[in-house]
């Protein structure tokens, strides 16, 4: 199984692809340099294949590569900063 994460601006989300099929993403609301997360999603024939943590882990790095900050109001991202506390510097206050 191949994945590939990429942003995808114009929908304003991050996207998975599995083996070249959209398997899921985690949508945003930019606010310059800080990207607001509002949810993750995962297509039902991708779920607990480990999907939705590697969305999250490679936007994260993504994120962090460009020196950006993130505010997780999507309960999965927030549930993976707390168990992945290399993310926690990335997490500001919502604005």
């Amino acid at each position: 199984m191949s994945t590939l994460v990429e942003d995808n601006p114009a929908k304003h989300r991050f996207e998975i692809l599995v083996d070249d099929a959209l398997a899921g993403f985690t949508a945003y609301e930019p606010r310059g340099e800080l990207l607001v997360f509002t949810r993750t999603e995962v297509d039902p024939r991708f779920q607990n294949m480990g999907v939705g943590a590697a969305l999250v882990r490679q936007t994260l790095d993504q994120v962090r590569e460009r020196g950006g900050k993130v505010v997780p109001v999507c309960r999965f991202m927030a549930a993976f900063i707390d168990r992945h506390p290399e993310y926690a510097t990335m997490v500001a206050v919502q604005p």
